[in-house]
């Protein structure tokens, strides 16, 4: 496979920042009056789902407009949270980054917040390294929609996309380029056109 551009999923292909979103989602469960805790465990089932999707499975017993009340305050208590706690970032993506930035355009199309891309670039220092991003809370549409977004801004001619889950894959499939899997991530597939167990791996065999 010869990219032209790499575009990454964020959570679960970069860093895992599950333990900050369990925590901010406590605190806004707690602003609103609800008695319930978000653990870690679940947000495995939900990791890389749209907004939808993830408030319907966490929230089952509300309806839409009560969880999107209660995302409001879920969003609030992570802005303020995420710049300064951040995540862990998987072993070799800081060096891979800057390394793969040398021979591609990079880019970041997530499922998460409005913000949460540009708190991580800025929490982990990668800002510079990063061409453009785009996160599904800027306008809802699905990552295939946002990955195609930005193939036709960059003008970009052979991009693949890199992610952790089986969404990720049916996403690049629908968007029509190469799906990459890293397997140390939250999910699983057992399609793509490239496979790695590390970051480390992945930035080799890009950079040879």
């Amino acid at each position: 496979m010869k990219p032209d551009s790499l575009l990454f999923d964020m959570d679960g292909t970069l860093w895992d920042a599950v333990d900050t979103y369990a925590l901010a989602w406590n605190e806004g469960l707690n602003a609103k009056g609800i008695d319930k805790k978000i653990n870690r465990q679940t947000f495995y089932s939900i990791m890389g789902a749209e907004r939808k999707e993830a408030l319907a499975y966490l929230l089952p017993e509300m309806q839409e407009e009560e969880r999107e009340n209660i995302y409001e305050a879920v969003i609030k208590a992570q802005d303020e949270l995420l710049p300064s706690k951040g995540g862990s970032l998987y072993k070799g993506v800081r060096e891979g980054i800057k390394a793969l930035s040398k021979n591609y355009p990079l880019f970041i199309v997530s499922n998460c917040s409005k913000d949460a891309i540009r708190q991580f670039l800025h929490w982990s220092e990668l800002s510079g390294y990063i061409t453009d991003e785009i996160a599904h809370g800027i306008n809802s549409m699905p990552k295939h929609y946002n990955i195609r977004l930005l193939i036709n801004k960059y003008q970009l001619q052979a991009p693949c996309y890199v992610g952790d889950t089986e969404g990720d894959q049916l996403q690049s499939k629908i968007a029509g380029v190469p799906f990459v899997f890293v397997s140390y991530g939250f999910g699983s597939t057992k399609t793509f056109d490239l496979s790695f167990d590390s970051f480390e791996g992945l930035t080799h065999y890009f950079c040879q």
